[in-house]
C-alpha cells in the first residue's frame, strides 16, 4: 500500500522538520504506517512533503529519538516493531483532538500531567487548527478528605491532615483549570459540546491511567519517594507519590490481536467505568 500523508497545515508556523515529524508520527500512531513497515525513502518523502532532504533527515531523527522508528544501515528506516514500550503522552493527546468526538478518561493523583498535555491541542482549537465537535473529559482522583496511604509523614508514616489539604488544593487547581479551559471553548462557539466531570474515591491512587478516544490507553505507576514539602507554613518531610517522571506504557486497539492491545484497552475502560459508576462520587470544584 502506497503511503499518502495527510496534507500539512499551510498556517502551521512550526519549523518544517517538526511538521514532517508530526505528520509521520501521527501516521505511525494511527497505524497508517504499521509496526515493522518500511518508511518511504528520503527521496520519496522529499517528493511527498515538498521539503529539502535535510529537513526530511532531521524529521526522521526526531522520530528515532521518540522511539517511533529505527534506522537500519543500508536498508532504510522502519517503524519500530514494539507496541508495549514507554510512550510519550502529548503527541497522542494532540492526535486525539483531530477526531470529531474527543473523549479522555483519566485516573490519577492530581491530573497535573493531563493538564499539561491538554494545553497545546486546546491552543490549536482556539486558533482554528483543530475543530472537534465535542470534548468529554472524566477525571477520577482520590478523596483527600479521608486518610490515604500516601502522602504521609516520613518520621512515623502517619496521616497528616495538612498534607491531605495541600494535595486537595493542588488537585482543585489543575481540575478547575481543565474544566474552565474546555468550557471556554464551548462559550466561544469553537466546540459545540463540552463537558468535564470530576469524581473522587476513597482509595489511594498508586497508578495513573489515560483512556483516549476509547482506543488508546496509557498506564504507569507512581513510585513512593521521600520528599519535603511546605504545608500550612511548615516544612514537613514526607513519603510522597511522585508521578512527574512516571513511565507510561501504551496499548491500542490497533495493536493487533497477538499483542493483546485491544484487550488492555477493553479492560482499562471496564475498570474505569466500574469505579466511576459505583464507589466514586461527584465533587464540587468550587466548594459551593
Amino acid at each position: 500500500m502506497t503511503f499518502a500523508p495527510d496534507p500539512l497545515d499551510p498556517d502551521d508556523d512550526r519549523p518544517p522538520y517538526e511538521q514532517v515529524a508530526s505528520s509521520l508520527g501521527a501516521a505511525i500512531r494511527t497505524r497508517k504506517l504499521a509496526p515493522g513497515q518500511k518508511l518511504p525513502s528520503h527521496k520519496e518523502l522529499t517528493d511527498l512533503y515538498g521539503f529539502a532532504r535535510a529537513t526530511i533527515q532531521r524529521a526522521l531523527r526526531e522520530l528515532e529519538d521518540e522511539g517511533l522508528v529505527v534506522s537500519r544501515k543500508g536498508s532504510g528506516v522502519y517503524v519500530r516493531n514494539r507496541t508495549e514500550r514507554p510512550a510519550g503522552l502529548r503527541p497522542y493527546v494532540e492526535q486525539a483532538f483531530s477526531s470529531k468526538e474527543v473523549t479522555i478518561d483519566f485516573a490519577g493523583f492530581s491530573s497535573e500531567t493531563l493538564h499539561g498535555a491538554l494545553q497545546e491541542p486546546l491552543d490549536k482549537i482556539r486558533i482554528g487548527r483543530l475543530t472537534p465537535s465535542s470534548i468529554t473529559v472524566r477525571i477520577l482522583v482520590p478523596d483527600m478528605s479521608v486518610p490515604q496511604a500516601a502522602p504521609v509523614r516520613r518520621e512515623d508514616c502517619a496521616d497528616d491532615e495538612r498534607l491531605r489539604s495541600r494535595m486537595h488544593e493542588i488537585m482543585l487547581g489543575y481540575t478547575r483549570s481543565i474544566r474552565d479551559s474546555v468550557a471556554e471553548l464551548g462559550h466561544l462557539g469553537l466546540v459545540p459540546e463540552t463537558r468535564v466531570d470530576v469524581r473522587v474515591h476513597s482509595g489511594t491512587q498508586f497508578f495513573k491511567l489515560y483512556v483516549i478516544n476509547k482506543a488508546d490507553t496509557f498506564f504507569g505507576y507512581y513510585p513512593i519517594k521521600p520528599n519535603k514539602v511546605v504545608a500550612q507554613g511548615e516544612t514537613i518531610e514526607i513519603y510522597d507519590l511522585v508521578g512527574r517522571d512516571t513511565v507510561l506504557f501504551h496499548h491500542s486497539v490497533n495493536d493487533g490481536d497477538s499483542s493483546g492491545g485491544a484487550q488492555q484497552v477493553q479492560q482499562a475502560r471496564m475498570w474505569f467505568d466500574s469505579v466511576w459508576e459505583t464507589i466514586a462520587r461527584e465533587i464540587d470544584l468550587d466548594g459551593h
